[in-house]
């Protein structure tokens, strides 16, 4: 389950950036960079796999004590780079605007102006399969696997998201989605933590006190597993998405906690910040919502129609 929300998450955002670039040459009559666009997609995903699978060969050359250090660290990283993803996209409303002056300050320089926006939608989007590779990494170490059927289905609803936003011009409430797939992804940031210094621990390199519970030995007479064993029926779901541990230490349970809190509200102070918009006059889309894109009417409206965020137009 947690794969599945890392994967459309994160592809959900490359859509959104995609779909901004592709959206600001159309409008400022420049299709004939669209082709520049979609070669610095199509690069970015072949430079994401080849550092997947640089990645794969360099976890491979560890082994012992040297492995458990290299995933705790990964573990770590990973839900360092997860948490300032949440509190960066919720502190940042706009996203849509950024990216524009990018592409707009591309334009206007004398450099090679398609060289100059595949260089952009390659970086903007290898940065989110860096990322994915890195969190998905992270799941593979805390849950013994993947899924490569839900990591599909993520991928392929936030494809059709960007397509119904960009293509069909749907309106997408993408403040909801952004919003509930946070809370999750803060839980699975906790897990990742904590199943982090768990690598330590057995490393050595942290005091390993000995667990505070224990569900997992236990099977019930028929051979089963508990509802609470890390692969009993509530337990596997539990574990997959909010990490949970049967068998805990004090210290993985205390970095499980104060990560959750700590996330959370450094969360929960981005998102309550007042969204507002300042109408750029460079940009040739102007008066778009920071947090879905959608542009609205700045004379008639307070508030956009698709999401709800309040809007100043100063």
């Amino acid at each position: 389950m947690a794969e599945l929300l890392i994967t459309f998450r994160e592809t959900l955002e490359a859509a959104l950036i995609v779909g901004i670039l592709y959206t600001f040459v159309s409008k400022t009559g420049r299709n004939h960079l669209r082709q520049s666009i979609i070669n610095g997609v199509l690069g970015a995903l072949v430079a994401s796999i080849a550092f997947a699978v640089l990645f794969q060969v360099l976890l491979g050359g560890f082994s012992g004590k040297a492995e458990e250090i290299f995933e705790g660290t990964v573990m770590i990283l990973a839900a360092l780079l997860l948490s300032t993803m949440i509190v960066w996209m919720a502190r940042n409303k706009n996203v849509s605007e950024s990216l524009e002056n990018q592409a707009s300050a591309v334009m206007d320089s004398n450099k090679n102006v398609s060289q100059g926006l595949f260089v952009l939608a390659f970086l903007s989007v290898f940065r989110e399969g860096i990322e994915t590779v890195l969190f998905l990494y992270g799941i593979y170490i805390k849950d013994g696997g993947l899924s490569f059927l839900t990591s599909s289905i993520g991928v392929l609803i936030a494809i059709f998201l960007g397509y119904a936003i960009f293509i069909q011009g749907k309106k997408v409430p993408l403040k909801t989605f952004f919003n509930v797939t946070s809370i999750l992804l803060i839980f699975v940031a906790a897990g990742l933590v904590a199943y982090g210094i768990h690598e330590f621990e057995e490393a050595g390199l942290i005091y390993y006190p000995g667990p505070i519970w224990d569900v997992n030995p236990a099977l019930n007479l028929d051979g089963s597993y508990p509802l609470l064993h890390e692969k009993g029926g509530i337990g596997v779901f539990a574990k997959g998405l909010f990490g949970w541990n049967g068998n805990p230490s004090a210290i993985e349970v205390m970095a499980y906690l104060l990560t959750l809190a700590g996330v959370s509200y450094m969360w929960s102070v981005a998102a309550s910040e007042q969204a507002t918009v300042t109408t750029d006059h460079t940009s040739m889309i102007e008066n778009k919502c920071p947090t879905c894109f959608e542009e609205v009417d700045a004379k008639s409206t307070s508030s956009c129609s698709n999401c709800n965020t309040e809007l100043d137009f100063s």
